[in-house]
Order: structure tokens, then C-alpha cells, then sequence
């Protein structure tokens, strides 16, 4: 909903089974980006796993981190933000004899807050996205 505030259009997934949540498109230039959506009830791990989250320039996470009493915290990370894995963005390639399939992650926690906030929902959709930057301008 609040990209389409943003004049973005909005086109919603018929079948989910590449991990996608809806794709957004920009009209000048004329962009379309694939988007994942999380949310999470205030500061814990969320994954994506990475049969479905590969790391390209058109495929964003929205996440929205619920905190009671509070709004809603609104943030679009693009998936290249793993190219390189930090405290807040880690890869976990787990192997036998672990069954977990391979994942990127977020670690939220408060310590590691200050590096989500240039995520921002408001900086990523109206200041990059609309003005058709890449993820290189990141």
C-alpha cells in the first residue's frame, strides 16, 4: 500500500513459488522490481532462503518490524545489501548434517539498528527507486 502512495503501480503474485510477494514498477524510466516481503514482531532473525532470494539489482525485502505501541517501521533492502556480509546482513550456508536449506539473514537487534536505518522506507521508494537509481548508487 504505501508504494503505490509512492506512485508506484503494484501488481500482486497469482502463484508463489519463487518467493515473491508482489512486483513493483516505476514508470520514467521504466523499472520493475520483484519484492519479498517479512515482518516481525520487534528485534529477532528473519531469512530468506536462498533458493528463492537470489542476489540481483531488481529484487528488493520489505520488512516491517512490529513494535507494540509503536508505528510500524517501514524498510526496502535491496538483496545486493548481502553482497557483503556484516553484523546485520549474514549468509548461512548450513550443510549435512543440518536439514536447514541455505538462507540470508538479518540479525535485528538494537545494537545493530543504526545499519538498517539507511533501509528506510521513504529513503529507498521515493529517493532511488522512483528516480530509477540502481542498487550500485547504494
Amino acid at each position: 500500500m504505501e508504494l503505490t502512495k509512492c506512485g508506484f503501480d503494484a501488481y500482486t503474485s497469482e502463484v508463489d513459488d519463487k518467493g515473491i510477494d508482489f512486483v513493483i514498477c516505476t514508470e520514467k524510466p521504466r523499472r520493475y522490481y520483484d519484492v519479498q516481503v517479512k515482518s516481525v514482531r520487534g528485534f529477532n532473525y528473519v531469512f530468506f532462503r536462498k533458493e528463492h532470494f537470489d542476489l540481483r539489482d531488481n529484487l528488493y525485502a520489505a520488512l516491517v518490524i512490529l513494535v507494540e505501541g509503536e508505528q510500524p517501521g517501514l524498510y526496502l533492502v535491496p538483496s545486493r545489501a548481502w553482497d557483503e556480509p556484516n553484523q546485520l546482513f549474514v549468509s548461512r550456508d548450513y550443510g549435512p548434517p543440518k536439514k536447514s536449506t541455505p538462507e540470508w539473514g538479518l540479525n535485528l537487534s538494537q545494537k545493530n539498528y543504526p545499519l538498517l536505518k539507511q533501509f528506510g522506507f521513504e529513503e529507498i521508494a521515493t529517493k532511488r527507486l522512483a528516480q530509477g537509481q540502481s542498487d550500485s548508487s547504494l
